[in-house]
């Protein structure tokens, strides 16, 4: 039996699936962060551990591993020097082949066709695939870059709460949901703020777009301008000649209400998720995800 095993290594989380060729599942794993800003050797032991998660629950063993074509897409690998250092890490399947997660995202939702995603999660970018070449659009990192995403919308609120707490704007609903979590100080915030990382500011989303939903003025100004920027990014992506486009990440469906119908218009479904990407990477067929149990 054929086995593929693919694992999705996000700023968020990371997640693992193994099948056979036929789409089937084994096993699966969750884990915490896997992204290259973790450290490398953080990064080795998240992937092995999420990796070995899957295979033990299919029930296999570590030597039933090394018959097993693995394929990782791992946020952050295209920053400069990382991948010839991850390619040198240790893993024990028959082969691994490495990509960014936009790329496996990408390979799902098109099941190895051309076409363009945008990824809205703790981060955004937009990966299009013309053929064998392929090209981002923004996603290089937070704080400069990732408009319209999840840490964007977290580090908004935070400058606003600090804003309303020294008195230079009024306070809103927003400000004290955010500023409570602080006892509303402002040595706490920026204690927290020393060491927060992109997913501690993209926690706060969810509570932007509530207030936002709940018509809270400056959530509904944070969410307006995330809404225009990801609007900017569809009508790039379609302006370079993708065939399809893909909302995909955390945020997508919350952010679709947001966006002017003739945008959301231009959008398709996704075909299969990053998994299946990581999995076609690996070598399974592509179209056995259609099975999948």
């Amino acid at each position: 039996m054929n086995l593929f095993l693919g694992v999705d290594a996000g700023g968020t989380s990371s997640k693992s699936r193994l099948t056979d060729e036929h789409g089937n599942v084994l096993g699966s794993g969750n884990a915490g962060p896997a992204n290259t800003r973790i450290g490398l050797d953080n990064l080795h032991t998240t992937l092995l551990d999420v990796s070995m998660q899957a295979v033990r629950a299919a029930g296999l063993s570590e030597e039933d591993a090394r018959k097993i074509r693995c394929g990782m897409g791992i946020a952050g690998i295209n920053r400069m020097g990382m991948k010839p250092e991850i390619q040198a890490l240790a893993f024990p399947f028959a082969n691994v082949q490495f990509t960014s997660d936009a790329m496996i995202a990408n390979l799902g939702a098109h099941r190895g066709g051309d076409g363009a995603i945008l990824i809205i999660g703790t981060g955004s970018v937009s990966l299009v695939k013309r053929g064998e070449d392929s090209f981002s659009i923004g996603g290089y990192g937070f704080p400069i870059s990732d408009e319209g995403s999840g840490a964007a919308l977290g580090l908004s609120a935070i400058r606003h709460a600090l804003r309303a707490l020294d008195g230079r704007t009024r306070p809103s609903p927003l400000s004290q949901a955010v500023t409570k979590q602080f006892d509303h100080a402002i040595p706490r915030v920026i204690a927290w703020m020393d060491d927060a990382a992109p997913g501690d500011y993209a926690r706060f989303a969810p509570l932007v777009m509530d207030y936002a939903d709940n018509g809270d003025e400056i959530a509904l100004s944070i969410v307006r301008d995330a809404a225009l920027h990801i609007e900017r990014f569809i009508e790039t992506i379609i302006s370079r000649g993708a065939p399809r486009c893909v909302l995909m990440g955390g945020l997508a469906e919350r952010m679709k209400p947001w966006l002017r119908v003739r945008i959301v218009a231009q959008l398709q479904d996704a075909l299969g998720d990053a998994l299946d990407g990581a999995l076609i990477l690996a070598g399974r067929p592509i179209g056995s995800e259609a099975s999948r149990q």
